[in-house]
Order: structure tokens, then sequence, then C-alpha cells
């Protein structure tokens, strides 16, 4: 990796210099609202993408009182998660804000997330590498389950000595990252094409290729979901992710797209290929809609290959 970048270096930063990213299509406006009172009173404004909800005229009700801090783009078509991503980095870079965080509509955040992570930032890039993404320690809000930072390469460990409560890892989930605008021209946006699934997943691949690092940090702790309930003991256990058919589609698409990029690490591919073959060989023999599944993995596998890069 090459050395850090000057406007990487750690200066004082503060909440103000953020800006935050919300897509939402269908949200529980009670919890969405929860989280932007949080950010406000952190004195981080926000940026909320909605995509065609059923609900979209609640939720501009529900956000006027907050128009000070909260800005609404409302679309009348799903377009898409990375779609809203970008809108709303394009956004922000437009108002001349220096980071974005990434949250999902239903993300829960304590009373000091946005100082944590910017003092994680801070840590970081003190470290001498490019830094693309910091993300927080998620827990699941029923289980307590706290998800590990990854790292493809066996046995590879990703504390850090010099920095502690700080992890090197391969990949960060969206929700909660922090990501710097001045170094997106490099890296690039989310790819629109994956729509929903892996978004995150192949965008960190695309930095890690570049020479860029990527933290989490265990300063702060964001409480969120991970997929949809499941009495499937790989579930159960963090091994495995459940979803709907449907998202199985996307999920089988777009990973069998990643497996082709030249910046897919080839720990995470064989990896990957173990986890497909378990799942989706317990998803056809134990679980009830096994048509509907294999269906849609049939379809994402066919898909892949037309799937523009």
């Amino acid at each position: 990796m090459s050395p850090s970048r000057p406007d990487q270096n750690a200066q004082r930063l503060t909440p103000s210099q953020c800006c935050a990213i919300i897509v939402t299509w269908q949200p529980q406006i009670s919890d969405l609202v929860a989280l932007l009172e949080s950010l406000s009173a952190q004195g981080c404004a926000s940026i909320v993408i909605d995509n065609g909800s059923a609900n979209a005229e609640d939720l501009t009700q529900a956000l006027h009182p907050m128009r000070d801090d909260v800005t609404l783009l409302s679309w009348s078509e799903n377009r898409g998660l990375a779609a809203g991503m970008n809108a709303g980095i394009l956004q922000a870079r437009a108002q001349g804000y220096r980071f974005v965080f990434l949250f999902d509509q239903d993300s829960c955040i304590g009373g000091r997330f946005c100082q944590s992570m910017l003092a994680a930032w801070g840590q970081a890039v003190k470290l001498g590498y490019p830094v693309a993404a910091i993300g927080p320690r998620l827990q699941d809000p029923q289980s307590g389950r706290k998800t590990p930072f990854k790292c493809f390469r066996l046995l590879a460990r990703n504390d850090i000595p010099a920095a502690p409560g700080l992890f090197a890892t391969d990949f960060l989930i969206s929700s909660g990252t922090l990501l710097p605008l001045s170094e997106l021209s490099r890296i690039g946006l989310m790819k629109e094409s994956y729509f929903i699934d892996n978004i995150d997943l192949e965008w960190c691949f695309r930095a890690r290729s570049l020479g860029y690092a990527l933290y989490g940090t265990d300063r702060t702790v964001l409480f969120h979901r991970i997929g949809e309930d499941s009495q499937n003991p790989l579930v159960a256990a963090g091994i495995m992710v459940s979803h709907s058919p449907l998202r199985s589609y996307y999920s089988t698409r777009n990973r069998l797209h990643l497996r082709r990029q030249s910046y897919a690490p080839r720990d995470w591919k064989v990896r990957d290929l173990i986890r497909f073959a378990i799942k989706t060989s317990w998803l056809l023999i134990f679980n009830r809609r096994r048509r509907e599944y294999l269906q849609q993995i049939r379809r994402g596998i066919k898909d892949a290959g037309d799937l523009r890069d």
C-alpha cells in the first residue's frame, strides 16, 4: 500500500463534516425517525432517499419537522439500494461534506456514535495507509451476537497491536460505515446493476484491490439485524444469512458475477463456493419453499452471465 494521502490526515473532525445517507423502502417510520433524531442530536445532517415506498406520503409528513437537518429525495419507483446510495453520496458531495455515513432504515445507534467513529478514523489514518472506510461493530438487537470483522485469508489475524480496538478487515457491511468522499473519485461509486445484494462486498473488494485499507472498530456498536428470522442452525450460528427466494436470486446472480471479477480475492472465491453449496443444499432439502428457492437460484445463475460490469 502507498502512504496515506494528505487529505486523509487526522485533523480535528466533527459530525458537522459528515452526512448520513439512508435509503428507504417501505420503512417503519418510527424506527427511521429515531435514527434521524439521534443523528441530528449528534450534529450530523442526513439525506433520505425513498425508493417509491407505498407509505411515502406518511414519510414526508413525519420528516417535515426535521427539514433543517434532513433532506428527503422521493422517487416514484424502486431504483435499488445502490442507486439510492449513489444519489445520496453525490448530494452530500455537492453540499460540501467530507464524509458520509451509510445506514439502513432500521439501524439503531448510541448517543456518541458519530464522535466515536470519527475518533476511530483519526486512529486509523495514523497507521499510514490510505483508508477507504471504517465500520462499527455490528450487534444483533435480539440475540446480542456481535458480527466479526472478516479476513478471507486462512488463519489471518486482524487485530492491530499498535491500534487497540481497531481491526483490519477485507469486508465491511455498509450499514454504519464511514466513507471519505475524497477517495470515491478513485474507488468509484456503488455498482447499481447489483440493485440490492452484495453491493458492499463488491465495493470493498474494489477498494482493497486499489491498495486501500478497511478497518472495523470496537469504539462503538451499531444495533442491526442482518437477514430474516430463520430456524436454520447455520443462520443462528452466524455462518449464513437467511433471505427470501427473491433475495436469493439477487445474491446468487451478484456473487457469481463478482466471482468473475479480477479484483475478487481468491480466498473469498473458495470460501464462497463452499458457502453457496452448503446454503443451497440446505434450502433445497429442508426449506418448505424449496421450489421457489430453486427457481430463483436457477434464474440467478442464468442471469449472472448477462449482468453488465
